[in-house]
């Protein structure tokens, strides 16, 4: 399988010359000649890349040093074999990302200069794959190489834990609770992934137990949900934490010392967690997890900030004891301030929760999209 992909970057690698700060104004697709005709609209000359990836079929597109200025609101509707239509920003150049539901191929791919009251366009005609393989081999090799990676949801607090109390008694284990169920299904629906809880009911959860369930689950990823509140009632915004030794600021090491608390608030003795939570220092050692934690943070923003107020600063590091699997990329989501009566809201209403959701599927859709380039 590894050879396979190799095989097709190689067949699939394009690019032409570069022009800083391209404007990608628009998406267009179409049936032309028996293929799909994907055009893309720019404001300037531009180097791209544009490769398959399987399981699912996707084809990448990628415009080098641009940004997207369309909404996508704009998108064109999916037809024919095409599933879906994605768009991310991802280190300094626009991803589009198509999913079908067949095997495909870029057939032709090339630039057209300005012409016809038409800037740059990249156009990409993508056909049926013509490769045919054996059947029964093709299901053998799909159960091999189709597992799903498996996304833990952790919503804070619960029990007799309530979290943060906002400025009209809503307490932050309700709206966490119904941020994670939220999450679940969109997550689920894709049918890219397998999910699973820390809770999924009000019950108390110790802040060890939450890091031990996903590991025993041996989790690809652990995303910590959380909504903060503070004595500024005028602050709001939604930032995205990972793990660090110390805190990036004042604020971010009070916010994990009020989290690492839960489990006094709770009642539960975190004397007796396991060694791998106690041991934690020397866990960290393990770089490659800080550095996908990193990355998984840094897609989560770029995704959000189109969708919802964040905080400048937007990724911020602190000691989050929830935080400390030493093998499992982790994130915690503080998705607002409860604090703050405008952002308490919003947070109660579940059309804000669901568009503020749908940026995180986002944004995970393209970290693991950006570790199948990997192999």
């Amino acid at each position: 399988m590894i050879k396979k992909i190799i095989l097709s970057l190689c067949l699939f690698l394009y690019s032409s010359l570069a022009f800083a700060g391209v404007e990608v104004s628009s998406l267009r697709i179409g049936e032309h000649d028996n293929s799909i005709r994907i055009v893309i609209d720019l404001s300037a000359k531009a180097e791209y890349q544009v490769f398959p990836l399987s399981n699912p079929d996707r084809l990448v597109i990628d415009i080098n040093n641009s940004d997207i200025s369309f909404k996508r609101s704009s998108l064109p509707k999916p037809f024919g074999v095409i599933e879906a239509i994605r768009l991310g920003q991802v280190k300094g150049s626009s991803r589009v990302v198509f999913e079908f539901n067949e095997s495909i191929k870029p057939a032709k791919i090339f630039m057209l200069t300005p012409s016809g009251g038409f800037s740059y366009r990249l156009v990409i005609d993508v056909a049926r794959a013509e490769d045919k393989v054996d059947n029964n081999k093709a299901i053998n090799d799909k159960k091999e190489v189709t597992k799903k990676p498996l996304i833990v949801i952790d919503p804070g607090h619960g029990g007799k834990d309530p979290g943060a109390i906002g400025v009209s008694g809503i307490k932050e284990k309700v709206i966490t609770l119904s941020a994670g169920l939220e999450l679940r299904k969109q997550l689920l629906a894709t049918n890219k992934y397998d999910v699973y809880m820390t809770r999924d009911k009000d019950e108390t959860l110790s802040l060890g137990s939450r890091v031990k369930k996903a590991r025993d689950k041996k989790a690809d990823l652990f995303i910590s949900l959380h909504a903060d509140s503070i004595r500024k009632s005028g602050t709001k915004g939604l930032s995205v934490y990972t793990l660090s030794d110390r805190a990036s600021d004042k604020e971010a090491e009070a916010l994990a010392d009020r989290e690492n608390k839960a489990d006094i608030i709770a009642g539960i003795d975190l004397s007796a967690e396991a060694p791998e939570v106690v041991g934690i220092l020397i866990d960290l050692a393990r770089r490659e997890t800080m550095n996908y934690s990193g990355q998984l943070a840094n897609l989560l923003v770029q995704e959000l900030r189109k969708e919802v107020t964040t905080l400048p600063n937007t990724h911020r590091s602190a000691g989050f004891a929830v935080l400390k699997a030493p093998d499992i990329p982790s994130v915690l989501l503080e998705m607002g301030y409860l604090s703050n009566k405008d952002e308490e809201k919003l947070l109660k209403r579940a059309d804000y929760r669901k568009r503020l959701l749908e940026a995180v599927v986002d944004g995970l859709d393209n970290y693991f999209d950006q570790k199948s380039l990997a192999f």
